[in-house]
């Protein structure tokens, strides 16, 4: 018998069933739930579960894991800590220079779509100046012998929303100023989003015609927001521009041209392509449309394509002007006809052989998505904190920082930013006065950032963006609490948070007087189920009245631990001796925040 018998190499698909894994491990699935359940991890059979999980059970049963390198990982990793795809290139692969693909940004009502407007129709090239142009979200202009790409979708939240996705595709982000009204809330926050995602910045200072036009008043206000300008001594070029009169276009073109050459793009137009979703919708006429950006490599007519969880081949393809294309390289636009679904913007495109291949992807991504919900990846939050400092994964604490008043943002930053330490760095992304908007939440998926609310309050959508996402959101009205709960997550010694949970209704429909200061309420619960160990809240014309623990919880004379809905129960609440029939008594506990 050997004593130093080396462990059995097996290859573990990124995704796959229990019982899968049984037969690949050569043993029973009964045997692979046993050993997840050692391990705090329960499924079924059927249950897809990832290579990290299955991973675990095949050392602990003394196999040797590796992760099998499907066609598809080797083609194209997106890097989720910055966004940014990593597609690589073969080895001796001739890479040419690529189109800069820009995103116009700034303040409502500054001219973005009237500076995007004017671009176009002055610099599409002759042979197109005729022809009807199509809104699909990205147009090219050729100028100086160069192509650019702008896309059509101006505004951060688009922007960001992508990043959240993990699609970093702008190259350049053009900031839009007007001239005759400065630096505005929505402008901050494009900078601030330009500035997280690290894509350089070319200010295009607008309405310059108007007789109240302040230039210097906008370039002071761009220097306190952090954008020196390269007339201050900064690396930032400002343009002068007058999307009405149509001067100063070619002057931002030109530098759009040079910042892009300092960023050496290239890609390799000979290699099959990948690209991004700029936007999709479904035609009534052609089925599933999608504006498609490609990245790198050439897109032909004919292509079968996986997007996202979805595939199919592409039947026609068709740019900005309307007219049908049979090929688009590198950083070109490109509308296309064939996919089974309408993709999500800002999924991943990419050509793959032949359909069975596209299919297995697809299949591989959908069954991927539920592995992922056994054990969704929670954002980072101060509870987490101090862990992912701990286990190397972060480096960064990105923090949006929302207050009541403009004089509060100061001192709290400076708080903040001295917290940071040799393992990690407190860093503030974007400030602001006013609700946590969904803007602000967008910005904290796409950072991997928390939200800390001061004195101020929250807008819904942003609510429920924030739950959906799992974004930590902190609320304080102490400066004093969110530096000591800040410092203490830094140290791994922040008490966990608990959160509230409403379990039921009941309406009172009685009251029982059983002594001088003691009553019953003879309640219908409307929903929920209420439990003996629930906290009650008493209100009366939708007004708090008490707030206090359940004495005793009954069913006809007998004591009950629980009452369902559509049941009577009676119930005394400490404290409280005074309901009314028409009360709602609310119940309620206190769940820790996980």
């Amino acid at each position: 018998m050997t004593t130093n018998a080396q462990p059995k190499q097996v290859d573990i698909p990124r995704v796959l069933s229990v019982k899968e894994l049984g037969e690949l491990l050569g043993i029973s699935p009964v045997e692979v739930i046993k050993e997840l359940m050692k391990n705090g991890v329960m499924a079924s059979i059927n249950q897809v579960i990832d290579f990290d999980t299955a991973a675990i059970v095949a050392t602990d049963l003394g196999f040797d894991a590796t992760e099998a390198r499907t066609a598809e990982q080797a083609e194209v990793v997106i890097d989720r800590a910055d966004g940014k795809m990593d597609i690589p290139e073969e080895e001796g692969a001739a890479l040419a220079s690529r189109p800069p693909v820009v995103t116009i940004m700034g303040h409502v009502d500054h001219g973005k779509t009237s500076l995007l407007d004017a671009i176009r129709e002055t610099k599409v090239t002759a042979s197109e100046a005729g022809g009807i142009t199509q809104h699909i979200g990205a147009y090219q202009v050729h100028y100086n012998d160069h192509d650019i790409t702008f896309l059509d979708t101006p505004g951060h939240e688009a922007f960001t929303a992508m990043r959240a996705r993990g699609a970093q595709v702008t190259d350049v982000a053009v900031l839009v100023v007007a001239a005759d009204d400065g630096v505005m809330p929505q402008t901050k926050e494009a900078i601030d989003h330009a500035k997280a995602a690290g894509v350089p910045i070319v200010v295009a200072m607008n309405k310059v015609d108007l007789e109240n036009a302040n230039p210097d008043r906008v370039k002071k206000e761009l220097s306190d927001n952090g954008v020196v300008i390269e007339e201050w001594g900064g690396e930032t070029p400002l343009v002068p521009v007058s999307a009405k009169t149509r001067t100063g276009l070619d002057e931002l073109l030109e530098n759009i041209l040079v910042v892009s050459e300092v960023l050496e793009l290239k890609a390799n137009p000979d290699r099959s392509a990948v690209g991004i979703v700029v936007e999709a919708e479904l035609s009534k006429t052609r089925g599933p449309l999608a504006t498609v950006l490609v990245k790198t490599g050439t897109l032909n007519a004919g292509d079968y394509v996986v997007v996202g969880e979805t595939m199919g081949r592409i039947k026609a393809m068709h740019n900005e002007h309307g007219k049908r294309i049979k090929s688009a390289g590198p950083s070109a636009p490109a509308e296309i006809l064939g996919l089974q679904s309408v993709p999500k913007a800002g999924e991943m495109v990419q050509v793959v052989g032949d359909e069975k291949t596209g299919r297995q992807m697809v299949l591989e991504r959908i069954r991927e998505r539920e592995a992922a919900a056994m054990h969704q990846q929670q954002r980072v939050s101060l509870d987490s904190l101090f862990g992912e400092i701990s286990a190397g994964k972060l480096k960064e604490l990105n923090i949006i920082l929302k207050t009541d008043v403009q004089g509060s943002i100061e001192p709290i930053r400076n708080s903040l930013e001295r917290l940071s330490n040799e393992q990690v760095k407190v860093k503030i992304i974007h400030t602001g006065s006013g609700s946590v908007t969904e803007s602000d939440v967008m910005l904290a998926v796409a950072s991997k950032g928390i939200v800390i609310a001061f004195n101020t309050g929250m807008e819904g959508g942003a609510e429920r963006l924030a739950q959906s996402e799992k974004v930590d959101i902190r609320r304080y009205s102490v400066i004093y609490n969110i530096v000591e709960d800040v410092e203490k997550a830094l140290k791994g010694m922040l008490e966990p948070t608990f959160k509230e949970v409403v379990t039921a209704h009941a309406e009172v429909r009685q009251v029982f007087r059983v002594a001088r200061k003691s009553s019953i309420a003879g309640a219908y619960v409307r929903d929920g189920a209420v439990t003996r160990t629930d906290t009650a809240r008493v209100l009366r014309n939708d007004a708090v009245i008490h707030e206090g623990r359940i004495a005793s919880l009954k069913r006809f004379q007998e004591d009950v631990r629980e009452v369902q809905t559509n049941f009577e129960c009676g119930v005394q609440v400490d404290g409280f001796d005074s309901f009314e029939p028409g009360d709602v008594i609310e119940f309620f506990k206190m769940e820790r925040e996980s």
